[in-house]
Order: structure tokens, then C-alpha cells, then sequence
């Protein structure tokens, strides 16, 4: 049994994904609405990307101008990393083997240096039930959306999957 049909009988028993004790009424509505809820209504389309070529000083810039807490890396219109802010800070994290480097060095380095390649990314039709598990479980602030061709076509973020459960939360119950 797939996820949408359990959740549509935990619904007609007063459960919603097997919590007890949730009456199946507005609150119960909203959250059975977010269950059929999917990444395309609310992913950003517009995303901004950097190369592997940028460097620190010019990703520091980037972060502070956005207000962003990553960015995909793009390489020949493919998504071959991401960058987070957290990737930025630990260039300048010390160890007692390390030597101090100066800070101009450490501001030269470029996005390759600091890039994962090994990322989650979802898909256009992914539900959003799926994307805030993959948030919670993996500590993550946005998830790349990618299309065919492994091509990015969006971006999740924690912002937008608020947006979606205020929708749902602010929909009228019906009255069939």
C-alpha cells in the first residue's frame, strides 16, 4: 500500500500517518491537504547557482547579499555540487594539526574546495511529506529539485514547506 492510500485510512479512522488522538477535522483536513501536497506548487523555479570557480570572497558576498544557506553548483548546465554556509565555515575551522593560513589564502580558494558532490535532490512530483522527512532526518535548510536529464529546474527550502502547511492550514474544511 502506497503512502497516499495508507494516509487516506489512517484519515477515515481519525488518524493521520498513525498518529492516534488527531480528530479528523480541520486540523486533521490540513494535514491530510499537505499529504497531497507536491514539490512543484511551491518550489523556487528561479534559483540562483555559482561554479566551481567562485571563490570564498566572492561566495561570502553571495551568502550576505541573498540570504541564502546554499547554493547548487552548476557545470555545463548540470548540477555537479552543492555549497552551504556550513561548507564556507569549515575552511576556517582549526585543528591542533593545522596551521594557521592566512585569511587572504583561505578567501582565494574556490567552491571546488569546499563543494559536496554527494547531495539529495527530489523531483518535481516528489510529495512534500517526502521533502520535510529528508529535511528533518538530514538536518538540511533547502533540496535541489532536478528534472529529466538530471537537470535543476528548483529549489525546496524549509521556507517554502512552511508556506504549503499555512496554506492547508488556513483552507476551510469543506462541508460534504
Amino acid at each position: 500500500m502506497n503512502f497516499g492510500a495508507r494516509a487516506k485510512l489512517y484519515a477515515r479512522a481519525g488518524r493521520i500517518d498513525g498518529w492516534d488522538g488527531i480528530a479528523f477535522g480541520r486540523v486533521g483536513g490540513a494535514l491530510y491537504q499537505f499529504i497531497e501536497k507536491t514539490v512543484d506548487h511551491y518550489m523556487t523555479r528561479d534559483v540562483k547557482t555559482v561554479s566551481r570557480d567562485v571563490t570564498m570572497d566572492k561566495l561570502n558576498s553571495l551568502f550576505a547579499g541573498d540570504d541564502f544557506n546554499a547554493y547548487p553548483v552548476i557545470e555545463d548546465t548540470q548540477i555537479v555540487g552543492m555549497v552551504t554556509k556550513f561548507d564556507f565555515l569549515k575552511c576556517f575551522a582549526l585543528t591542533l594539526n593545522s596551521m594557521v593560513p592566512r585569511y587572504d589564502d583561505l578567501m582565494k580558494r574556490t567552491v571546488s574546495d569546499v563543494m559536496i558532490n554527494e547531495f539529495i535532490y527530489v523531483g518535481a512530483t516528489t510529495k512534500l511529506v517526502r521533502v520535510l522527512q529528508l529535511m528533518v532526518e538530514h538536518r538540511l535548510r533547502s533540496i535541489p529539485v532536478l528534472g529529466s536529464g538530471q537537470r535543476l529546474i528548483g529549489i525546496i527550502s524549509r521556507e517554502d514547506i512552511m508556506r504549503a502547511l499555512r496554506d492547508c492550514t488556513a483552507c476551510k474544511p469543506s462541508t460534504s
